[in-house]
């Protein structure tokens, strides 16, 4: 268990005593957001058009792309080079569970075993196909999540932390970590629900944080291989991600689509020594990998010609105090926390006759930690919470 874990989830709890405020807010508050001035990452992010500065005459000019939202940014600066709509509010489909693995690789041992309980294995579409009752490997199943992008993986991992509530709880808990304010996730696997949104700065911040874990890279970067769904039963995993094998340079990424969300995509990519991170939200299907190659090879032509337009911040130190709350991230996250106890409750019953999923240092210790009952939903309610101005729901 990573050392920021415990100090975060007790000042989770501390946050509580701020929700009831925030749910008691006018539902108007909670649809529009609250006024304020400037954005995280710098003043010029909070417009809604595309920002960019060219700077000199040498910069090339920034490409069209068909995309609601996008940031392309340097990962080891920090800078920004260009965006659009940087802090608008989108649903992320599957570009969601970056933020789920990066939450959950640090926690969870990867030669430990899942059961896969019927409420992973029920989640449509499934993906992989686990099958109820069945042990799978830790690492076979974050493979399966950042490959072919599997939906019943990701609910297996985010109950391996010890409940699906107490999984959300971190996944949140990491969001908040990584100041990614405009970001309330609801289901591990980026399927529409209700209060759920993200926006393309986040993703930046949350890919950048991948790129610092090289065991996420190494799953990330699988091109191809092979889940056992069963001794009978095997299926092939062949990365989603065209990025990898069509793009000089490419080092990882993904790719979601719903027919809400439309496309969405996180790519990453290293020449020369620099990396860059570009992301997408609501693109026309099918669009979104050229689209990050039009927007990366701008980026490593535009580096240091441009002058940029905001940075990404740093993760909030253990200990930080709370930041200042936005009512319409404290209400979704409310629901949401809601919605994720409910279903927790309903699936109990159905769970009653499945083997606690077994994984070798995360439940026992999360548990050890006091991420249980009342802990667990003032952990997921008080960093759901966010200091973030202005934004769509």
């Amino acid at each position: 268990m990573p050392d920021w874990f415990i100090p975060r989830a007790c000042f989770a709890v501390a946050a509580a005593g701020l929700v009831a405020a925030a749910v008691a807010a006018p539902a108007a508050a909670a649809a529009s957001g609250a006024g304020g001035p400037g954005a995280i990452g710098g003043i010029k992010l909070s417009g809604r058009g595309v920002i960019v500065n060219y700077g000199s005459s040498r910069a090339p000019k920034l490409p069209g792309v068909k995309a609601s939202a996008f940031v392309i940014a340097d990962a080891g600066t920090g800078q920004v080079l260009a965006a659009k709509d940087p802090h608008g509010w989108y649903r992320p489909a599957s570009t969601l569970k970056v933020l789920t693995a990066i939450s959950l690789i640090p926690l969870l041992n990867p030669n430990a075993t899942v059961v896969a309980t019927k409420q992973a294995t029920s989640v449509s579409p499934t993906v992989v196909g686990l099958l109820p009752g069945h042990a799978y490997k830790v690492s076979d199943l974050f493979t399966a999540l950042l490959t072919i992008s599997a939906n019943d993986a990701a609910v297996a991992l985010t109950q391996a932390a010890g409940s699906f509530g107490k999984g959300m709880a971190v996944i949140n808990a990491e969001a908040r970590h990584l100041q990614a304010d405009d970001t309330v996730a609801v289901e591990p696997n980026g399927l529409d629900a209700p209060g759920q949104h993200t926006s393309a700065y986040d993703m930046a911040l949350i890919a950048r944080q991948a790129l610092r874990l090289p065991a996420f890279l190494r799953y990330d970067r699988t091109v191809t291989a092979t889940f056992p769904v069963s001794k009978k039963k095997s299926v092939s995993l062949d990365n989603q991600n065209s990025l990898l094998t069509s793009y000089p340079g490419a080092i990882g990424g993904k790719v979601g689509w719903t027919s809400a969300a439309g496309a969405t995509y996180i790519g990453m990519a290293k020449r020369n020594g620099v990396t860059l991170i570009v992301t997408l939200l609501h693109c026309p299907a099918l669009t979104e990998v050229d689209s990050a190659k039009s927007l990366l090879n701008w980026g490593f032509a535009a580096e240091g010609k441009v002058t940029p337009v905001g940075t990404l911040v740093s993760a909030v130190q253990p200990g930080a105090p709370a930041p200042i709350q936005s009512a319409a991230v404290a209400a979704a996250a409310a629901q949401a926390a809601a919605r994720a106890a409910a279903a927790q409750a309903a699936a109990a019953g159905r769970r009653a006759a499945i083997r606690t999923p077994s994984v070798d240092a995360g439940p026992s210790t999360l548990a050890t930690a006091g991420f249980s009952g009342a802990g667990v939903l003032a952990a997921g309610l008080g960093f759901a919470y966010s200091r973030r101005q202005r934004g769509r729901a």
